[in-house]
């Protein structure tokens, strides 16, 4: 039986639809097509025994380690035995670019080069269709193997023959073990939906055009540039930012702009427990901060693109039928099924395909909208009056809701709650809306408006502070600490100077983190489920965000580095940390933990210039 791999050994790529998780020891086990909340095909991640993979590696024993090409999405796997050395370079096209448009782009591309010695090649290709809920039959054609289930297929085209052979309860497996040269090359490619051998000159062409896509891409400044640009990241910090930037790009679903939480479900938050969610969706909370750092990377078509997605939803939908999440095509139907065939990750089940989080009301999500459409004047984007129609919208539902209860930014299940974090929100749209009509002259019910922001100012002061604690708490009249107090300051809602801003991230920082900085989202609380979470790295960088915002530059450098030692070897990172092991937690690669190294990175060096750094959606970053 497979054995489980740590998730700080996989590295990933995609053709900006799916994506395929690689291990370091050259398996596939975690790809969905044609899209990224498709079901799976390859889920060995989830289970070993019934999951599925495709794996090329050397039959002997080896070492083996992973890089990326510099600056691109394509991966390496360099494998090292007694008797030779042998290099897996593992991509995807880019789809819809000119260059892939007269090949299989719902592929994956596999090359396997022995690079010194000899070395005997093992392949074993394993899919099972429909989270391996479908019997799966491969049988040998032309040019490789085609595996089908129903109306799916998967065609290998492969250099040598493949042994079908039977896998027990209704699956079939194909396999063949080959010895390789040295400077020989063999190309495998795992095809959905389409059957065309390919040529290996062919394939080397598209390698190349692929490397060349994604250093066009990629955030261009930095020792391969021509030195003409401004960069205020440098080092290991501007590695992994661009770094970070190709891990968002492959994340962004690309005929619909949406940007999926992680391109997994299920990877466990406690190992073992039932904390394991589907995060292949896009929510809007992330927004604002996507965008963010999107746009200071050099990505603003890719912003861009992003807030129209919000801005289509907002002039869509009522606000009331906003929905926290989306499919990666707008679909509204999230509703979440467990897959109890499958043992789950170290065991830990259920494996969920959906996320009832999508039903749930989160009234921050409201001043998100807005704030990532304020962002929209920053981006050189003109608002015009069917956007304001649907600002005018939101902002008017916050007048009516924002005292109400709901399940808050960390979609808490079980009862709704008065999340103070919710209200800073909701203020903020407010704020934000307010500041768009007098910019933009558009007509707005300001006074209605402000008497409401004022109030729920006053009444986050008032009940949302904790002066035993010396710091705001997660609800109404609560003595739980969460995380989310470090972003009072970042959102203008009191300046970083304010007595209870610094108090906040004291106690934060004494009684949620760890010594070296890893902060966890919060203690108990309103969080009804079992069992203990790791540290969440979207909130360690917060942390190092309000370090920075108040002054405490160097604390808030050296945190900020010590997080960074917890990214895997490829520069990845997941949702979570085990505060004692360092073991990577939860879904990965994590869009909102990348996103949040971005920022951080920019704060830090706002700080280190002594510049004013601005309220968030501010325009104050240059570079």
């Amino acid at each position: 039986m497979k054995e489980f791999t740590p998730i700080s050994d996989y590295g990933i790529v995609g053709n900006l639809e799916t994506c395929a998780l690689v291990s370091d020891q050259g398996a596939i086990d975690w790809c969905c097509f044609p899209y990224l909340d498709s079901p799976s095909v390859f889920a060995a991640l989830f289970d070993g025994e019934r999951g599925g993979t495709f794996s090329v590696a050397p039959a002997q024993e080896y070492e083996s380690r992973q890089r990326y090409l510099d600056r691109t999405n394509v991966l390496q796997t360099t494998f090292t035995t007694a008797g030779g050395e042998l290099t897996l370079t593992d991509f995807m096209l880019a789809s819809g670019e000119p260059y892939a448009e007269d090949h299989p782009a719902d592929a994956v591309y596999r090359k396997v080069t022995c690079t010194e010695g000899s070395v005997d090649v093992h392949v074993e290709f394993e899919p099972r269709f429909d989270y391996a809920r479908a019997d799966t039959r491969v049988e040998s054609t032309s040019g490789g193997v085609v595996a089908e289930a129903g109306e799916e297929s998967l065609f290998l085209s492969s250099p040598v023959d493949l042994a079908v052979e039977d896998a027990g309860d209704g699956d079939d497996r194909a396999a063949a073990t080959y010895p390789l040269s040295a400077n020989e090359s063999h190309w495998f490619v795992a095809q959905y939906g389409s059957h065309e051998p390919l040529a290996g000159g062919t394939c080397d062409g598209l390698l190349s055009d692929t490397v060349d896509y994604w250093r066009e891409w990629a955030h261009p400044c930095g020792d391969d540039a021509d030195g003409t640009e401004n960069c205020l990241l440098e080092g290991r910090t501007h590695d992994l930012a661009v770094r970070s930037g190709l891990v968002l790009k492959l994340l962004m679903r690309r005929d619909t702009s949406g940007i999926c939480a992680a391109p997994t479900t299920s990877l466990p938050e406690d190992v073992g427990g039932v904390r394991n969610w589907d995060y292949r969706y896009s929510w809007i909370r992330d927004g604002a901060f996507t965008v963010r750092a999107l746009t200071h990377l050099g990505h603003y078509e890719e912003a861009s693109a992003y807030l129209d997605r919000f801005l289509d939803l907002s002039k869509e939908f009522h606000p009331d039928d906003i929905k926290p999440l989306y499919s990666m095509d707008r679909g509204e139907d999230l509703t979440e099924t467990e897959l109890s065939h499958l043992s789950g990750y170290l065991d830990s089940a259920p494996v969920r395909a959906g996320n009832d989080a999508a039903d749930q009301r989160q009234l921050d999500v409201y001043g998100e909208l807005i704030l990532a459409i304020y962002q929209l004047l920053w981006a050189g984007r003109e608002i015009g009056e069917d956007d304001w129609r649907a600002v005018h919208d939101i902002a008017d539902h916050i007048c009516e809701v924002w005292d109400e209860p709901g399940s808050g930014i960390w979609e808490v299940r079980g009862d709704e709650h008065q999340f103070v974090y919710s209200k800073v929100m909701c203020w903020v749209g407010l704020d934000r809306a307010i500041q768009m009509a007098e910019e933009l002259d558009y007509a707005a019910a300001e006074e209605r408006w402000s008497a409401v922001r004022d109030e729920i100012h006053e009444t986050v002061l008032d009940r949302g502070y904790s002066e035993e604690l010396g710091a705001f708490t997660q609800c109404y009249d609560d003595d739980t600490l969460d995380a989310t107090g470090l972003l009072i300051p970042l959102t203008g809602f009191l300046p970083p100077d304010d007595e209870r801003v610094r108090s906040t991230v004291d106690a934060i920082r004494e009684k949620l983190a760890t010594e070296e900085g890893l902060v966890f989202r919060y203690k108990g609380g309103a969080d009804p489920l079992p069992g203990e979470e790791g540290a969440f790295v979207l909130c360690s960088f917060w942390l190092v965000d309000a370090l920075a915002v108040t002054g405490r530059v160097d604390e808030a450098e050296a945190i900020f580095e010590s997080v960074l030692d917890y990214a895997e070897p490829l520069g990845l990172l997941s949702e979570e940390i085990d505060a004692e092991t360092g073991r990577l937690l939860g879904n990965f690669p994590q869009a909102f933990s990348h996103i949040g190294l971005v920022n951080a990175a920019l704060y830090l060096a706002e700080a280190r210039l002594d510049r004013e750094i601005q309220p968030f959606g501010s325009h104050s970053f240059e570079g």
